[in-house]
């Protein structure tokens, strides 16, 4: 992700922290100024959210190595201002899978409430349950409310939160998985309503969490939608085949003349044997025309390190890859010669071909657009 640092890297997975983060800090060191504040009062707070941010940390630790035992690997790990994100390479297809991957993350908040809540009986500091709190107090008691109350938020039985999530799981036990998300959806859209509602007569925090529930039920229903559009859809049925291509050995000038006469911005670069060599995107056009002039090589500016994809994959992985290698394209091979190209735009055009075909009496999904494109190649 963008404007993110990366803080270090343990057991195999990286964590980052979001530039919006930074920004978290400076409002509570501002807050406590301009109260008037101590530096040690502004420093007490500052603390507690940082560890309160750990025990976030430890929450996606625990999603990223359940994950792991399913043989999920977890690209990384984001601290943002909202909280933390885990981003699995993909989720759970096994239903019983994705609940324990969803539980994992408040069983480790849970626990981290039971040591702190054993620290504090055994070192006589625990306050009567009516004088618990989460903005005043000592640090360890702040943060065992502060890790029960994560627990309560993320077991809300909507998206993006882990609730969601299980609520789909236990429902794909029964019904089939894009059903099961689009009623669990259903759910945490009502309940995103009656937040907003409330939170428009007492706590307008509850309307930013009305927002986001709503959106994150939206964002699921619809890549959900999406997968199952592209279940059993292979490369080769959606890649592009009209296109040009580059030799390393061509002049910069003869990209600029293919962008300006169409509609393509980035050129798979392959040898005279037809095997792909890199690609050249329009920023590395622009940056090597910046660089070097119109008369360089489109080797000496192209990309050499690219993802690639063969015919006969599934495009669901593809797509993956293609989203996480933050490219717009990728060059598709057979026998390892360049056979097409495959765009966020052309997977675009598809689904919503899909949808359309959907949309037909009596049509069965996934199906019409597969046969079509198998009987034109």
């Amino acid at each position: 992700m963008k404007w993110s640092w990366k803080i270090g890297t343990f057991a195999g997975i990286a964590v980052y922290v979001h530039a919006t983060f930074l920004l978290l800090i400076a409002w509570l060191v501002l807050s406590h100024w301009l109260a008037g504040q101590s530096l040690a009062a502004t420093a007490r707070g500052v603390g507690f959210v940082l560890a309160l941010f750990g025990c976030v940390v430890l929450h996606e630790f625990g999603h990223a190595l359940t994950a792991a035992r399913y043989g999920i690997k977890t690209r990384d790990i984001i601290l943002l201002p909202i909280g933390g994100l885990a981003r699995l390479e993909r989720i759970p297809e096994n239903p019983r899978q994705e609940l324990w991957v969803a539980l994992a993350g408040p069983a480790v908040n849970v626990v981290i409430a039971g040591l702190l809540f054993a620290w504090l009986k055994l070192t006589h500091e625990l306050t009567a349950p009516f004088g618990l709190g989460f903005v005043e107090g000592p640090l360890i008691e702040r943060l065992m409310v502060a890790n029960v109350l994560l627990v309560v938020f993320n077991l809300i039985p909507a998206f993006p939160m882990d609730g969601g999530r299980m609520l789909r799981a236990l429902l794909a036990m029964q019904l089939e998985y894009a059903q099961a998300t689009q009623i669990a959806a259903n759910v945490g859209q009502i309940l995103a309503l009656f937040f907003g509602f409330v939170g428009l007569f007492t706590n307008p925090f509850l309307v930013f969490i009305a927002l986001f529930v709503w959106i994150g039920a939206d964002q699921e229903a619809k890549h959900v939608q999406m997968r199952s559009m592209l279940d059993g859809v292979k490369v080769e049925q959606v890649m592009l085949t009209d296109f040009h291509v580059l030799r390393p050995d061509d002049a910069l000038s003869r990209a600029i003349a293919l962008t300006l006469a169409g509609s393509q911005k980035d050129f798979p670069v392959v040898d005279d044997a037809g095997r792909v060599v890199g690609v050249l995107t329009q920023g590395d056009l622009l940056r090597g025309l910046q660089d070097r002039g119109a008369e360089a090589a489109v080797g000496s500016a192209m990309q050499r390190e690219i993802e690639r994809a063969e015919v006969g994959e599934e495009i669901g992985p593809v797509l993956l890859r293609l989203q996480q290698c933050a490219c717009r394209t990728l060059p598709v091979t057979r026998d390892g010669r360049l056979a097409g190209l495959l765009t966020m735009e052309n997977v675009g055009e598809l689904v919503s071909i899909q949808s359309a075909l959907q949309k037909r009496p009596h049509a069965r999904p996934g199906v019409a657009v597969a046969k079509d494109a198998r009987s034109s190649a």
